[in-house]
C-alpha cells in the first residue's frame, strides 16, 4: 500500500473517519475498512503505473502517498452513498488526472521517479545527408 492509516488521519478528522468506517457502531475507526480502502486506492494507482513501470516499485516516490490518501478519502465517502464532498471530489479528480498524465508519459513521479519500462514519448533524433558542406559552399 502507498499510504497508511496514519497518513489518512493527517487529512481526515478522527470523528469523520469514525463516521465513514464504523459499520458496527462501536464508536471507533474500523481499521479493517481503512486497510481495504487503502488497498483499493493503491490498486487503482497501480492500474495507471503498471503500463509504464515494473511493479511493485522498488522505491516509492512520496507523491504516491498523497495520491493514495486523496483516492482513499474519496472512496471512504463513496462507500457511504451519501455524496462525496466537493473538496474530496476535487482531490480525487486531480489525483486521477495526475496519474493519467504519468501513464501517458507527460509527467514524472518527481525526483525519485523510477526508471520507466514502458514506451513513454522520448525525444528522437536522426540525421540525414548534409545540405551544406565544404564542397557545396566553395563558390560562396
Amino acid at each position: 500500500m502507498y499510504a497508511t492509516i496514519t497518513d489518512l488521519r493527517q487529512w481526515i478528522d478522527e470523528d469523520i473517519l469514525v463516521q465513514l468506517t464504523d459499520d458496527a457502531n462501536t464508536g471507533s475507526v474500523d481499521t479493517d475498512v481503512v486497510d481495504t480502502i487503502l488497498e483499493a486506492a493503491s490498486l487503482q494507482i497501480d492500474g495507471y503505473l503498471g503500463g509504464r513501470y515494473s511493479l511493485p516499485l522498488a522505491t516509492v516516490p512520496g507523491i504516491l502517498c498523497k495520491l493514495c490518501v486523496d483516492i482513499a478519502g474519496w472512496l471512504l465517502y463513496a462507500r457511504r452513498n451519501a455524496g462525496v464532498p466537493e473538496h474530496w471530489q476535487k482531490l480525487y479528480d486531480n489525483a486521477i488526472a495526475f496519474l493519467e498524465k504519468v501513464a501517458q508519459g507527460k509527467i514524472t513521479l518527481g525526483a525519485s521517479d523510477p526508471a520507466g519500462t514502458g514506451t513513454a514519448d522520448k525525444p528522437v533524433s536522426s540525421s540525414g545527408d548534409r545540405i551544406f558542406s565544404t564542397d557545396t559552399l566553395t563558390n560562396y
